[in-house]
């Protein structure tokens, strides 16, 4: 048995350092790194059953070639030079036809490793096709936001949490998506700090919080802009820090912050007055809180006020000029790498652009050229996009050539006409860079590529050269790229030598008060950008009259969130971990149940305009009245009937243009019954 540092490149803020055991070439255990300060010994419970994933017996064995018609799943195996000479070729008559634009690469962020996510993307911008704007059913929205708010920079180390005097995890489901950290955070309640969960859902990080304040959907803006009535109103700002350090503030509090007294605030997120007083009377105590902010808020068509507005409470408090105070979103910004050597090699300056999103609408309407082939890697945006059911149709073009990277057929490599098998990261080495910490790796493949895998690196490479490319990212290895990502980086980055990356584990130190790499270099409470976008430029919360009308439509909310042990379906080929996750389901308050005469663990339809998907429901208290919460995104074999984004519209973000999940209304009937008119 050999032992093997590696990194764990699921989609994930705490980017874990691994110790991987392989055995006569197969992985036997997965385990954290005992020597990383961060990870700490332990890895999250679904990482751990990466032996069952990169050794599943339904793992992609050769190229395949569709046979049947598309999405039947009918394939038949072919050589890799046939696939490869066969994509090539019609890429070439493609773009000799119609031009490059006519093609559009689809490649998200399913591998976490720089190597393999961002080169497939460099290819792309090499051949002059339609570009991808990337992350809009992710995090577009909550990143513009903060960017209006902070500019470009990333938020409070989340390891200086060991300063912080209270912590709130604002719609942020620690032990879901952050385990790290709530690991730090349990070693500092032992010494009374304090913490707070303000989440619609009753979550696991909720249920052993200190409080929990389960606000309703889509009304954060409107608690935040309460927090701040109330610190102004019993003299609680520092402003001394926010003369110094902010813009806008006076214009904040004469404008928008009279209309937000707590009792009004409390009508609109569903919280007693009493709650709204105590919760902003412990903050303006605070000297060094914690806000960790969560995504979820922030997609909903008024999401970019949200996060804005909750962003500005540490600066009322002077909180982002104190270790351990602040507010985390992300902290990759300020370890600005030059990715572009990896992501835009070549190419030209601009090309049509295709939101992520409205792939769907992209496919069906995009003329001059429409898109005639797609390329998809490391994402299944059968399952994972919006309006879902409008994306298949658009995906079973017979014109439109599909080509599929992925380690397992998915619900969308089933509508591919040519099928690639993708390594997993275990198989590949990477270089790594943390979005949620101030963290930097690199890791060796622990095992070599399965059966006749491939890396998307190494795909991007050979397709690279077959097309005519010559940058030098498409023949150097990746330990010979790793320096150019520091050639002229600034800041943290800057100020390493790119050797420290092959050693082992690399921590950034950032400052310990907050950056802000705003336009004025202060935190913009006022947004002048955002004004001559049309957009408010102060943070309010505003009643969005869509989301009104469909409310008085429809008696249930949807609120989605990661599962434990299916956050997406990259965890789908563990037998063990649906087992733990169980079926997909919907989660209703009994209230809601009994009125509807449904039961515990029936299989039910929840329905609205775009469609319909068949669950087996659970009763909990867990939700709220008026709320369904369906965790996870599963793929359609493991449901009653389809996936729950087929209820979701295309409808996009305040900011960002992002995906608006949270806006969505539907109501729920046991799955034999008809649907009501």
């Amino acid at each position: 048995m050999t032992k093997h540092r590696a990194v764990c490149a699921h989609d994930c803020p705490d980017m874990c350092s691994l110790v991987v055991e392989v055995e006569a070439g197969q992985v036997v255990r997965i385990q954290g790194d005992p020597e990383e300060a961060y990870t700490a010994g332990f890895a999250c419970a679904k990482v751990t059953r990466d032996v069952e994933v990169v050794h599943a017996p339904d793992r992609l064995r050769t190229p395949l070639r569709r046979t049947g018609p598309k999405g039947s799943g009918q394939f038949a195996p072919i050589t890799w030079d046939a696939a490869l000479d066969e994509i090539t070729a019609r890429w070439k008559a493609i773009i000799a036809a119609d031009g490059a634009e006519a093609i559009l690469g689809y490649a998200y962020s399913a591998h976490q490793g720089h190597m393999n996510r961002r080169l497939v993307s460099g290819l792309f911008h090499a051949l002059g096709t339609s570009r991808l704007m990337a992350g809009t059913v992710c995090d577009t929205c909550c990143e513009t936001a903060w960017d209006m708010t902070l500019g470009p920079v990333g938020g409070t180390d989340p390891e200086s949490i060991v300063h912080s005097d209270l912590v709130i995890a604002w719609g942020c489901d620690l032990m879901a998506v952050n385990v790290h950290v709530w690991a730090l955070l349990e070693k500092v309640r032992k010494t009374g700090v304090k913490l707070i969960v303000i989440d619609p859902r009753r979550s696991q990080t909720a249920a052993r919080a200190d409080w929990h304040l389960p606000i309703r959907i889509g009304t954060d803006a409107a608690l935040a802009c309460g927090i701040a009535h109330i610190l102004l109103r019993d003299g609680k700002i520092d402003r001394a820090y926010v003369d110094a350090h902010t813009l806008g503030f006076d214009r904040w509090a004469a404008e928008i912050l009279p209309g937000f007294p707590p009792a009004r605030v409390a009508r609109i997120t569903g919280l007693a007055e009493a709650d709204i007083e105590r919760l902003a009377a412990m903050y303006g105590a605070a000297k060094t809180s914690l806000i960790r902010l969560g995504e979820g808020m922030t997609r909903l068509a008024k999401g970019g006020q949200a996060l804005r507005a909750v962003a500005t409470l540490p600066a009322l408090t002077g909180a982002y000029g104190r270790e351990g105070g602040g507010a985390l979103l992300l902290a990759a910004a300020s370890m600005d790498f030059q990715f572009q050597v990896l992501g835009k090699p070549s190419g030209p300056a601009t090309a049509r652009m295709v939101n992520h999103l409205a792939l769907g609408e992209a496919l069906e309407e995009m003329h001059d050229p429409p898109i005639r082939s797609l390329f998809i890697a490391a994402n299944n945006p059968a399952v994972t996009n919006p309006d879902v059911a409008r994306l298949r149709r658009a995906l079973a073009r017979e014109d439109l050539f599909t080509v599929v990277h992925d380690p397992f057929m998915t619900d969308t490599a089933r509508f591919a006409d040519i099928v690639l098998p993708a390594t997993t990261y275990l198989e590949t080495e990477d270089f790594y860079r943390s979005y949620g910490t101030y963290r930097m790796q690199y890791a060796e493949a622990a095992i070599l590529p399965q059966h006749e895998a491939r890396s998307n690196f190494h795909l991007a490479q050979e397709l690279g050269r077959r097309m005519g490319l010559t940058d030098p990212v498409f023949s150097l290895k990746p330990k010979d790229i790793v320096p150019l990502l520091f050639k002229g980086a600034t800041g943290m980055v800057g100020e390493v030598d790119p050797a420290r990356v092959f050693e082992g584990p690399y921590k950034f130190t950032p400052p310990a008060a907050q950056e802000f790499r705003t336009p004025s270099g202060r935190l913009e409470i006022y947004s002048e950008t955002l004004a001559k976008q049309g957009i408010p430029p102060l943070p309010i919360w505003e009643e969005d009259p869509v989301e009104a009308a469909d409310a008085a439509r429809w008696p249930l909310r949807l609120l989605t969130a990661p599962g434990y042990f299916q956050a997406h379906t990259a965890y789908a080929a563990s037998p063990f971990l649906r087992k733990r996750e169980g079926a997909p389901c919907a989660i209703l308050h009994p209230a809601e149940a009994a009125k509807r005469g449904l039961s515990d663990g029936q299989k039910v339809r929840l329905f609205n305009d775009l469609g319909e998907v068949g669950l087996v429901l659970k009763v909990s208290d867990e939700v709220q009245p008026g709320v369904c919460l369906v965790p996870g995104q599963r793929p359609d074999a493991e449901a009653v009937s389809g996936t729950v984004n087929m209820l979701c519209d295309m409808r996009r973000t305040d900011m960002g243009e992002g995906a608006c999940y949270q806006s969505t209304f539907l109501d729920i009937v046991a799955w034999g019954e008809e649907r009501a008119a």
